[in-house]
């Protein structure tokens, strides 16, 4: 029986924020933080990138310290996004526009092995927008609720 290869997601960020535009990023690690992803021990929550001198980072992505290793490493230490420079400037401009900010959404393993970001173009909900979401959702459980009562 192999690894169990989780994905770790950001649930929040739905809830957060209205996302706009999504992309895939590879990310640079070190192999004790590759080993304790692998088992799942990352936590997107409060996380965010920024561009920095040209070059897009990750902040506040915790990743538990693996048990058995032997280097010491900052569980919240800034993590390098591998994107296009294209797509680095396209992205920044966006965000110096329109006030938007970029949020990680989830952290995987693709077929090849490597660990991979899912990132977001996002702008953040107001607290009425928030209700709102949560009053539609409420809206089309109860609405499946009375149509599954009924058998139609």
């Amino acid at each position: 029986m192999g690894n169990i290869i989780r994905k770790i997601e950001n649930r929040k960020a739905y809830h957060d924020y209205e996302i706009i535009e999504k992309v895939e990023s590879g990310i640079v690690l070190k192999g004790s933080e590759v080993k304790a992803l692998r088992e799942g021990r990352g936590n997107l929550k409060d996380s965010y990138a920024k561009v920095i001198n040209g070059e897009m980072y990750l902040f506040n992505f915790y990743i538990s310290p693996y048990p058995n290793s032997f280097e010491k490493i900052n569980p919240l230490r800034k993590k390098k996004l591998l994107l296009h420079k294209k797509q680095i400037i396209k992205w920044k401009q966006k965000m110096e526009e329109k006030g938007l900010t970029i949020v990680p959404l989830s952290v995987y393993f693709n077929t090849e092995g490597f660990a991979k970001v899912e990132l977001a173009l996002a702008k953040g909900k107001k607290l009425y927008d928030k209700r709102k979401a949560i009053k539609e959702r409420y809206i089309k459980r109860e609405i499946e609720r009375k149509i599954k009562e009924k058998g139609i």
